[in-house]
Parts: structure tokens; sequence; C-alpha cells
């Protein structure tokens, strides 16, 4: 099986977070790769591995850094691919708000689509919804993924209306 999405994350501390991509991506049966790299301390391999990743059938890569976050844009620098960048809150980060900035403000021609901190599940439903464009199999488990969220608040509301108030008017 050859992964079409990777996920890339600064240091194996970023897995707990990164977890969740993971696990969606699985559940969706897009198949993937997990590695460590980073833009500091291995800057030659993660040139490397942005310069051939789409050569190797990567389709979309996710990249998840914290503190400085440079991670996500380095790679974006060598690639043609899309680039979705996870910000963590690190341990030595300002709440995240260091690496969130350092992923978003990215300079003219070198995009990176950012989601919110530690918000790596949105990441892989990016990342898949950016594989549906080309992939109807792919497209109709979006489909039924987005399906299943309404039916949940559907039901939340029902549930709602068996709670009782004085006042409650629903």
């Amino acid at each position: 099986m050859t992964p079409i999405v990777s996920i890339i994350m600064g240091s194996t501390s970023d897995m707990p977070v990164m977890e969740a991509a993971a696990k969606y991506l699985d559940s969706m049966e897009i198949p993937f790769e997990i590695n460590a790299l980073s833009a500091h301390r291995t800057p030659d391999l993660v040139a490397e591995f942005s310069q051939n990743a789409a050569s190797k059938g990567i389709k979309v890569i996710i990249a998840a850094a914290g503190g400085a976050a440079h991670l996500p844009g380095v790679i974006a620098a060598s690639t043609t691919l899309p680039v979705i960048g996870v910000p963590i809150k690190a341990s030595m980060s300002m709440d995240g708000w260091d690496s969130i900035l350092s992923i978003i403000q990215m300079p003219p021609g070198i995009p990176v689509a950012t989601v919110g901190i530690n918000a790596a599940q949105n990441a892989a439903i990016l990342a898949t919804q950016i594989l549906a464009v080309a992939d109807p199999t792919i497209r109709e488990k979006v489909a039924q993924k987005k399906a299943a969220l309404a039916e949940k608040i559907t039901k939340a509301n029902e549930e709602l209306k068996q709670i009782k108030f004085k006042f409650k008017t629903n």
C-alpha cells in the first residue's frame, strides 16, 4: 500500500496531538505515513522529503510543529503539494499562539493551509476533502461523514426537547 498523505511532525512529542489525524485517515481508509522531521535539527532530511514526496505518491502533506513552527513553511517552500499546517501547543510555546502565527503568516507564493491549535483531526478532514476533488470514492466517504455530523445534531436537538424547564418554550 502506497501512502497518499504524509503526516510530518517536528518531534515525536507531537504524536499525542497528531494521533487524531492518523485515526481519522485510518477511519477513511486513506493510506498514510507518519514521520518526525525537524526544520531546525534535520533540515537536509526535510528538504529531501519535500522535494521527493510527490514522486513517492504523496498527494497531501500534514505538517505539525510547535514553538517556532517553521516545519510546515519549510516543507511548502520545496514542494508543489498542498501543505496543511497544524500548530502545536508545545510545552515551551505561548499557548500555541507562536506556533499558529509562524504557520499562518507565510510569504506570498508559499501558502500553508492552517487549522486551529492542536486541530489535527481538522487537518486530516481537510486533506481528505482535497483528495476527494479527484476521487469519487473518497468524496462519497466525506459526504457520509458530513451527513453523520448533521444527524448527530438532529438527534441532540430531539434529546434537548425532552429537557423540561418552567420557562423553556421548545
